[in-house]
């Protein structure tokens, strides 16, 4: 399943809340925040099989089409098959993705966006709520 967002208005400050069935046989998903679908702020991509490390998060933002350098958590506390509920946080310098149990990613601001203007929601993940506060 598949959102697309042109002409949001998130802003600094702003909550993010998506909550969704993560599919039994997953391999990855995508919450993507910028201004389209070349400009990304923030690529946050649950893998729950990398061929280098396994279940992991990764993050990374995109210019002009170009993919920046990738950040890797190893530990990925999403699990396949089940529903969860992720919260998406721009604070200014960095973004904040708060995760099941407590787990929190941080992935910093690197293009000094202020307001988003396109989400996008793809992958292995049945989407069953989405809100902005």
């Amino acid at each position: 399943m598949q959102l697309e967002l042109k002409n949001a208005n998130l802003r600094v400050g702003d909550r993010l809340k998506v909550k969704g069935i993560i599919l039994h046989d997953a391999e990855r998903f995508q919450i993507d925040l910028g201004h389209d679908a070349d400009d990304l702020a923030l690529h946050f991509n649950p893998r729950f099989h990398d061929d280098t490390d396994g279940a992991v998060v990764v993050c990374n933002s995109k210019t002009a089409g170009c993919w920046g350098d990738e950040r890797r958590e190893i530990y990925n506390p999403l699990q396949r098959g089940s529903d969860v509920k992720i919260v998406l946080k721009l604070t200014g310098e960095m973004f904040e993705v708060e995760l099941p149990n407590g787990h929190e990613v941080q992935f910093p601001n690197r293009v000094g966006i202020d307001v988003i203007s396109y989400i996008r929601v793809t992958g292995d993940f049945n989407l069953t709520s989405f809100k902005v506060c």
